[in-house]
């Protein structure tokens, strides 16, 4: 008997750990989508994987239901079935509170919220069809709080607590939900961090491994919490955060 080919959608697929995740899973016997919003960055990921029978790139944005509809329909046009989705697509505002205007609040929240509830909304019945598996992409941000980032903060909150009220929902179902809780990962998304060596002395200081992590770091546990192999875990928020939020927050008196 041949083995199922289990397929997966990942959104803000075409950079950082979208694109590794894509990589990741084509890499685990996995077909999978991209979608985002540029074309170009998609069709490179799509060119670098260089499986075109196991892959599709769908240009479109996540806060635009028709788009997300068109992807849920290429996708299943293609593969037949849909079993994993990981929802990536995110963007960061920060600022003091009172800098922030309305209309980068609203946009945080369309595209990290919004966009998360779209894609599970639209596609839930094909995922509960084949018992299959959602892997959100929160943050350490979105269990603990940031220094002048709470939109962004309230953003990923929002995503781990959906995932927790979802878990509870959709478990009896047969249908797992999860979320991995990065911190600092050396994306397009974080290189205003990553690129400076005054913030990137800070993270040092703070993070117990003292470094970014890599996409492929995060896209790693992704891949587990989609396979069989975590059948039994859902609802959890998995921190992939080099030990960030082991700490309690004092500073290292020893140093």
């Amino acid at each position: 008997m041949n083995k199922i080919q289990k397929s997966a959608i990942i959104t803000g697929g075409g950079t950082g750990m979208g694109a590794a995740t894509a990589k990741r899973l084509v890499q685990d016997g996995w077909s999978v989508t991209i979608f985002g919003r540029r074309e170009a960055k998609l069709e490179e990921v799509i060119t670098q994987i260089s499986k075109p029978a196991q892959t599709l790139a769908v240009t479109g944005d996540v806060t635009n239901r028709e788009d997300v509809k068109r992807l849920i329909n290429n996708h299943l046009k293609k593969f037949g079935r849909l079993d994993g989705l990981v929802n990536n697509a995110a963007v960061v505002v920060g600022g003091p509170i009172g800098d922030v205007s309305i209309e980068d609040w609203q946009k945080v929240m369309a595209i990290n919220v919004e966009g998360v509830f779209n894609t599970i909304n639209l596609s839930i019945e094909h995922l509960k069809n084949v018992k299959g598996a959602i892997v959100n992409v929160s943050s350490v941000s979105g269990v603990r709080g940031d220094w002048t980032f709470s939109p962004y903060c309230a953003s990923k909150g929002a995503v781990t607590n959906f995932t927790h009220s979802l878990a509870l929902e959709l478990g009896a179902q047969g249908l797992r939900i999860n979320a991995v809780a990065p911190s600092l990962t050396d994306t397009e998304m974080a290189s205003f961090v990553t690129e400076s060596e005054a913030m990137m002395a800070k993270v040092r200081n703070r993070m117990p491994l003292g470094r970014a992590a890599k996409p492929e770091e995060i896209a790693a546990p992704i891949a587990f919490l989609l396979s069989d192999d975590a059948s039994f875990i859902n609802g959890a928020i998995l921190p992939v955060d080099g030990g960030v939020m082991a700490s309690n927050g004092q500073p290292n008196f020893t140093e």
